[in-house]
């Protein structure tokens, strides 16, 4: 891989990284609602998730899914329903999670590393990024590089989200104002299915 190329992988992972997504806006809603150190495992999850995505779809697996349709809707389908609840669940969150409070917890790792297998900017990022960027004459080093470059710029771009939450707590401290933000939330969340049913 040229340093030309290179340079424009990360400036792509950066872009696509640090541009509004549903887990981005799921990492928003987590820093408000739940603090940064609370957030860590829904970070950590999305970051392994999608490098394991790559990885799937660097070894053929956005592949299969185009030659068998079917799985790829039932894919979608299945993204579709657990993203809807994701902003369900987010929506209808009514009080910021303290760490001692049961009844409301952040997105886990395991949840968050599945999610990315629903997600469909997560999808769409992946495919693009391995038909671009891979070079056919070393192939296997060029997906694992793009993994390793992916996994390094995306974990500060998902955390400045969930900072950014961070920063708006005490505002939304008041009972109302995080009603109408985690409405919000979960609204633009479930916008986020738009791109995929068009």
């Amino acid at each position: 891989m040229t340093a030309d190329t290179l340079l424009s992988l990360v400036l792509f992972c950066l872009v696509s990284s640090i541009t509004p997504g549903p887990n981005n806006v799921m990492l928003l809603a987590s820093g408000v609602n739940f603090g940064f150190r609370r957030t860590i495992p829904n970070m950590a999850g999305i970051n392994a998730g999608f490098g394991a995505m790559l990885l799937a779809v660097g070894f053929g697996l956005g592949g299969l899914l185009k030659a068998i349709p079917a799985l790829d809707l039932a894919l979608k389908i299945a993204g579709g329903g657990y993203l809807l609840y994701l902003s369900w669940r987010i929506a209808s969150a009514r009080s910021l999670g303290e760490s001692g409070e049961s009844g409301t917890r952040p997105l886990s790792f395991a949840g968050a590393a599945a999610f990315q297998f629903v997600n469909p900017k997560a999808w769409v990022t992946a495919v693009a990024a391995m038909a671009i960027y891979t070079d056919s004459e070393r192939y296997l080093f060029s997906v694992f590089l793009i993994a390793a470059i992916f996994s390094v710029v995306n974990l500060p771009c998902i955390a400045a989200w969930a900072g950014f939450g961070v920063a708006m707590r005490n505002w939304l401290a008041d009972p109302v104002r995080l009603k109408w933000f985690n409405i919000a939330m979960g609204l633009t969340l479930a916008a986020t299915l738009y791109p995929m049913l068009t």
